[in-house]
């Protein structure tokens, strides 16, 4: 296993647009997220979020502080992560990890109103799902039904 570089989390900028264009992902993974290039942005209240090692875009995902999260907390001050991806020429590298570890305080730094990150993940998904509980987020039991199958709702508290 390679060392891990140090990341950083940032809010989207037009630099990393090719980059981010051209994020890949094996067939098993797709399709239970969105590469960035789909990701249709329009909304206000929507923060893309780039995950950099080195400067270089590593990763992506996406903030919602918009009537979505309602879907999933009933917490005025919650947040919902969507759409995380790690472009797979940099799988293995703990990139994901380190990412889902800095989010909290990336939060408080950026999002200091909100307390409580939730998120769904595919019942499928065990190495997302194992992921999601390795870096804090919880599993209260809420289960929902997605366009795949059954969503298991997490939250990280802030």
């Amino acid at each position: 296993m390679q060392k891990t570089s140090a990341i950083e989390l940032v809010h989207f900028l037009e630099d990393y647009v090719d980059v981010l264009n051209n994020f890949e992902l094996p067939n098993e993974q797709s399709r239970f997220t969105a590469l960035p290039k789909e990701i249709s942005i329009e909304k206000v209240g929507q923060y893309p979020i780039v995950i950099l090692s080195d400067n270089v875009p590593v990763g992506f995902f996406v903030l919602h502080a918009t009537e979505r999260v309602k879907e999933y907390s009933n917490n005025p001050k919650a947040m919902l992560l969507t759409a995380l991806s790690i472009d797979h020429k940099h799988q293995g590298n703990g990139y994901a990890k380190k990412g889902m570890l800095a989010l909290s305080e990336f939060i408080k730094g950026k999002f200091k109103e909100c307390d409580e990150v939730v998120l769904v993940v595919n019942h499928k998904n065990i190495p997302a799902q194992n992921l999601y509980l390795n870096v804090g987020f919880v599993d209260n039991g809420e289960r929902r039904m997605g366009p795949i199958g059954e969503q298991i709702v997490m939250n990280l508290y802030i």
